[in-house]
């Protein structure tokens, strides 16, 4: 087996090397930069160029982070490992890993949407995939992200001409610059969080072009009633967000919102369904064009995909990992805030 899992993470055992690890390990190879994918602490990381500033952001300046380009062949240990667009956040990338004529693509956490903010996922043609299953069961479909926006424009334009400050949160990295990219500047000013606004700076350091922000200190009374303002779901009910006014209104963003009771049990006002990962559809059409006869899944919906592959005649069967969904994500950014 090219890639096993261990007590450290997924590890290529011909390279010496883990791909993703939730301990500290000599030699990581990272997909992304979500706190549960990359964690501090290893000796050496590889990950793609493009998302380098939010990476070293995130693991912080002390970190060895060589940069790679998307397609660019590294020999790691005998192995030969590339990175290859997963169209999660910014700088997501699936590993390629070829040795012995044997080709395996570890994917991270991908979706096959257009994204303004990040490079589009790129199939990766290989003998076995290691797939997420975060949305892994077939009630999970997500509306085109044109429709969707318009929705949340919409939203944010009955609050401003209603006079109340809209809050719409969605988690800090990924989610928050998506959302930013589609707003409409004509409605009212944006603000940001500043779990959120960091993130934004290290986008637009990357060279993505997103719509201006400001802090909502910096923002007079009368321009916040007006404003939309970005943060983490962390912040949902909190001092920070009363300092909004009481009549502000609040929605969350998540491809959770898409399951029935979900924004109820949120407590918000309003539920977007967008999510950064593959829908139920997004899943299939990603597997069948990798061309690979096996397929391991990892987080999410293991049991549901397992069944769904071995009944479409492929070899199928499930990794045990660390990861999470993305609220860990949402706690870590209020608290770095």
């Amino acid at each position: 087996m090219l890639i096993s899992p261990t007590h450290r993470g997924l590890y290529c055992a011909a390279g010496d090397f883990y791909v993703d690890p939730w301990q500290p390990v000599e030699r990581a190879v990272i997909t992304h930069a979500h706190g549960d994918h990359a964690r501090p602490g290893s000796g050496a990381y590889l990950a793609a160029k493009r998302g380098l500033p939010v990476l070293q952001t995130r693991l912080g300046p002390e970190a060895r982070i060589e940069g790679l380009a998307y397609g660019e062949v590294r020999d790691v240990g005998g192995v030969k490992v590339s990175l290859h667009p997963a169209g999660h956040v910014l700088g997501s990338s699936q590993v390629r890993v070829e040795h012995g004529g044997e080709v395996w693509v570890v994917s991270g956490d991908y979706k096959l949407d257009a994204d303004p903010t990040c490079v589009r996922f790129e199939p990766v043609r290989c003998d076995t995939f290691i797939t997420e299953s975060t949305f892994g069961l077939p009630i999970y479909r997500w509306r085109a992200q044109a429709a969707v926006q318009r929705d949340i424009n919409a939203w944010w334009h009955a609050n401003a001409q209603a006079g109340r400050a809209s809050l719409l949160m969605g988690y800090s990295f990924g989610k928050s610059q998506r959302l930013l990219a589609g707003l409409d500047l004509s409605i009212g000013p944006i603000a940001a969080h500043g779990a959120v606004e960091n993130m934004n700076a290290a986008y637009r350091a990357a060279g993505v072009a997103l719509p201006p922000t400001q802090r909502i200190d910096e923002l007079p009374r009368a321009e916040l009633k007006r404003a939309i303002v970005l943060a983490p779901p962390a912040v949902h009910n909190s001092v920070w967000a009363r300092r909004l006014g009481d009549d502000a209104s609040d929605a969350f963003a998540s491809g959770w919102m898409r399951l029935r009771g979900a924004r109820r049990r949120q407590g918000v006002d309003r539920g977007f369904v967008l999510s950064d990962h593959a829908d139920w559809p997004g899943l299939q059409r990603a597997i069948a064009a990798t061309g690979a006869q096996r397929v391991i899944v990892t987080h999410g919906y293991e049991a549901v995909m397992v069944r769904w592959l071995q009944q479409q005649g492929l070899q199928a069967e499930s990794f045990v990992t660390a990861y999470g969904d993305d609220s860990i994500e949402a706690d870590a950014a209020a608290a770095a805030a």
